[in-house]
């Protein structure tokens, strides 16, 4: 079997102590193959963004394993972990920096990695998720919710990793702009080979981007499908078919 680009093995996180615990994640398990786009649906508060923290380190204090190409994570994270790994969040606007210059911000990991062709690699990046080089020049203000998302997005790939994890990347922009950045990730991982593990509430974007789908609830994966599961509504699980029942446009081929 070809050793995953990302398993997670039996992942729980807690937060809080004693009575006042409360289990965020239980013994969850999934595989993420090399190229392949996985997508977690839960409600608010199912667990779902909890996981890709926990995957980044953001929550150190998790049991389970966190295995990227068939090794541990090493704890804490470190720098060669982050080339692997990249997250994009939900918020484009509070990821930037107000006062600096897309251009500053998009230096800081070349400077950090201490990667060369810095300019070159800037404008490269912003072409490739639809911008055009100028945009280096503008401030965060100076650009609309999707444009932000797509800085965001080509952050996240100015140190060429294999997997980006994706909170959310468009629930905070209207649903006329959504479309436009998803197709621009679907372009990037065709383009690039990379691994997406995308978190949302809404199954219709989850269905769009994924070939598979874990259904998260209270902190369990409850049942994992693929999009021809969904589109057939061969779900076994009540949570997932009330989740279909409320997203009709999701079991709809694109």
């Amino acid at each position: 079997m070809t050793t995953p680009s990302l398993e997670i093995v039996n992942l729980s996180v807690s937060f809080g102590h004693g009575r006042a615990s409360v289990q965020a994640v239980d013994k969850a398990s999934f595989r993420v193959a090399r190229g392949e786009a996985f997508g977690i649906i839960g409600e608010s508060g199912s667990g779902k963004s909890t996981i890709l923290r926990a995957i980044t380190g953001l929550h150190d204090g998790y049991d389970g394993e966190v295995m990227i190409n068939g090794k541990p994570a090493p704890r804490p994270r470190n720098r060669d972990f982050f080339k692997t790994v990249q997250m994009v969040f939900q918020d484009p606007y509070s990821s930037l920096h107000p006062r600096r210059m897309i251009r500053a911000t998009l230096m800081e990991p070349l400077e950090i990695y201490r990667l060369d062709r810095r300019e070159a690699r800037i404008a490269q990046v912003l072409v490739d998720v639809g911008l055009a080089p100028e945009f280096a020049y503008r401030y965060p203000h100076q650009l609309s919710g999707g444009q932000r998302q797509r800085v965001a997005v080509a952050r996240a790939l100015l140190l060429e990793p294999e997997i980006l994890l994706l909170d959310e990347p468009t629930s905070a922009l209207d649903v006329s702009v959504q479309a436009g950045v998803l197709n621009v990730l679907n372009a990037l991982r065709r383009a690039r080979g990379l691994s997406y593990v995308m978190v949302s509430h809404d199954l219709r974007v989850v269905a769009h981007m994924c070939s598979r789908i874990a259904v998260m609830t209270q902190g369990n994966i409850v049942e994992e499908l693929t999009v021809e599961d969904l589109r057939a509504q061969r779900a076994t699980q009540p949570y997932t078919r009330t989740l279909i029942a409320a997203s009709p446009a999701a079991v709809t081929a694109d």
